[in-house]
């Protein structure tokens, strides 16, 4: 059966599962499972076009939203796929757009670059449109740059995604392909010389990418006159269970306390029960024929990671988690929703599930939940094994340039880790179940990486190689971190509450956004005037110290006003 299913999913396409999470970064597809939900979310997606494009012969005319096209075209920079080896003669051409829709020839005019991260350049065009790049360039007189990163999107180097093929993929030979691009482009149109160090360049990254821009500041100095890491992960982590527990804390505190409470009693079925009673449990969900109980608890913790794709901009944000906590609080068969108000497990809100198994109301509306949104994914003619059991090392084999999950899952396995475990403290109140251990969140680097030729994957992520650059104490002149209140990513930043506080300065920016998420301030309006209050607080600061910076650079290199 499984050969049948890999043959389907071999042609998939990256991207997150569903509209629910179609804003989350890919540092959040991680372990087997969320290679699983990346395979079933391309196979629906796959289908739906298809159908939709149906549609589109039939009714060309039919109305509805169209994505938004950009008038960026794409340009190429040749790089060397080893910056270390000067014998290497291999070399690739890295993707990347420019805007001079503001641009104002000048000395000490800017080049504004944000990093494309782990993701298609082209996914970040909207930030060369209306967001951050746009929102600066237009303050600055400056030209704005989307550099897409190396394996991800066109900028492909290799022609398969094995384990030798990808040992280029790291930090240190992708910073180096920044620094050779900014020393170096050409850009078209502009008879201007502005490489660097001869023109001031301001570095942008958001999660992953902002950490990048702050390593950036520190590994090149001399190239990078200032850089904003948003919600940049310097500490890299091989446990990263704060994730969930800033969720849970940031979350309502009703839902917070269904989902605190359903894991509990999950867990503890799990651990107690009899195998027919666990079985008639995993059938609430929609998941009575998956073998393994980590299995199982992988995928209730999916709509969690929906937290992340909230965004105060209703065009680009996600309401899933709010729908998600509002199908837990909701009435159930005859159950009405009112009996909620009772302390959990009352008499009142228990609900027999047949074979003696009796169950909160909320349990039972969490597997309504996921058996509407996740186990309908699973294609009729795959099992439920097929599906979400992540036990069968032959699932993750397939190298091929389309399996793009393959990158950053490589990079978390080789430097960064995050592997998204339960609290160690088994007391601790938590969202997600305590089988999910760092044992089993990372199983799937050893199924997806088998030793090569020329590389082998550590047997644990060598994530000094991140932390070395400076982790939570990461610090420069003309280095801003920026950070969401409520980010999940935030226990990885400098904003971390295991970090020292900083003085927010002008030199050395240190902001917090009330009440945001994940790199808040990238996203951007055409009109600032009708951004949230704190938004437009944070953009009108941007521009304040990155003007700042700029006059620094016109002074030191006897630029007049």
């Amino acid at each position: 059966m499984y050969r049948k299913a890999s043959l389907v999913f071999a042609i998939l396409y990256l991207t997150v599962f569903s509209n629910a999470f179609s804003q989350v970064d890919h540092a959040r597809i991680l372990g087997p499972q969320g290679v699983n939900l990346w395979k079933l979310d391309k196979h629906h997606r796959t289908a739906r076009n298809v159908h939709s494009a149906q549609e589109v012969l039939q009714k060309p005319s039919r109305g509805g939203k169209t994505p938004k096209r950009y008038d960026f075209p794409a340009q190429w920079f040749k790089q060397p796929l080893d910056h270390f080896d000067k014998d290497s003669k291999h070399s690739f051409h890295q993707r990347y757009w420019v805007s001079t829709r503001h641009y104002k020839p000048r000395k000490g005019a800017p080049v504004i670059v944000l990093d494309g991260g782990e993701t298609s350049g082209e996914d970040r065009l909207p930030f060369l449109d209306t967001g951050i790049v746009e929102i600066l360039a237009r303050a600055t007189g400056g030209v704005g740059v989307i550099l897409e990163h190396r394996y991800y999107g066109q900028s492909i180097p290799v022609s398969n995604f094995s384990t030798d093929s990808l040992r280029f993929l790291n930090n240190d030979q992708s910073a180096a392909d920044s620094a050779n691009f900014m020393r170096n482009v050409q850009f078209d149109g502009i008879g201007e010389d502005l490489t660097a160090p001869g023109t001031p360049w301001i570095y942008y990254g958001g999660s992953y990418a902002g950490a990048r821009a702050a390593h950036m500041k520190i590994l090149y100095p001399d190239i990078v006159w200032g850089a904003i890491a948003s919600s940049a992960v310097t500490h890299a982590a091989l446990e990263n269970w704060q994730y969930m527990d800033i969720i849970r804390e940031a979350a309502d505190p009703t839902c917070a306390d269904h989902l605190v409470n359903s894991i509990n009693t999950i867990d503890s079925i799990l651990a107690n029960s009899p195998p027919f009673l666990k079985r008639q449990l995993k059938n609430v969900f929609g998941l009575g024929g998956l073998e393994h109980d980590d299995d199982f608890v992988s995928v209730l913790e999916s709509p969690l990671g929906s937290w992340q794709a909230k965004c105060w901009d209703p065009e680009v944000g996600s309401t899933t988690f709010d729908e998600f906590c509002d199908a837990l609080h909701s009435s159930f068969g005859r159950v009405a929703s009112s009996s909620l108000k009772l302390p959990y497990e009352h008499p009142e809100r228990m609900v027999d599930v047949g074979d003696g198994l009796s169950l909160d109301i909320s349990i039972l509306n969490y597997g309504k939940w996921i058996k509407k949104h996740i186990v309908s994914r699973c294609p009729s003619e795959f099992t439920t094994e097929d599906c979400f059991g992540t036990y069968d090392d032959e699932k993750y084999l397939d190298t091929g340039l389309d399996q793009d999950w393959r990158l950053w899952l490589f990079q978390v396995c080789t430097e960064w880790g995050y592997f998204t475990t339960a609290p160690p403290d088994q007391n601790m109140p938590r969202i997600d179940s305590k089988l999910l251990t760092l044992g089993y969140e990372s199983k799937i680097c050893k199924q997806a990486f088998p030793p090569g030729k020329h590389f082998s994957v550590p047997s644990l992520p060598n994530i000094t190689a991140v932390n070395v650059l400076g982790d939570f104490e990461i610090a420069a002149d003309r280095l801003a971190i920026i950070d969401g209140e409520v980010d999940p990513w935030r226990p990885d930043t400098p904003h971390s509450d295991d970090a020292e506080d900083r003085e927010d300065t002008i030199l050395r920016p240190f902001k917090i956004i009330p009440d945001g998420v994940h790199h808040y301030d990238e996203y951007g309006l055409a009109n600032l005037l009708e951004e949230p209050p704190e938004i437009r607080k944070i953009h009108a600061e941007m521009i304040h110290f990155v003007n700042s910076w700029l006059s620094d650079w016109n002074v030191e290199h006897g630029v007049g006003g």
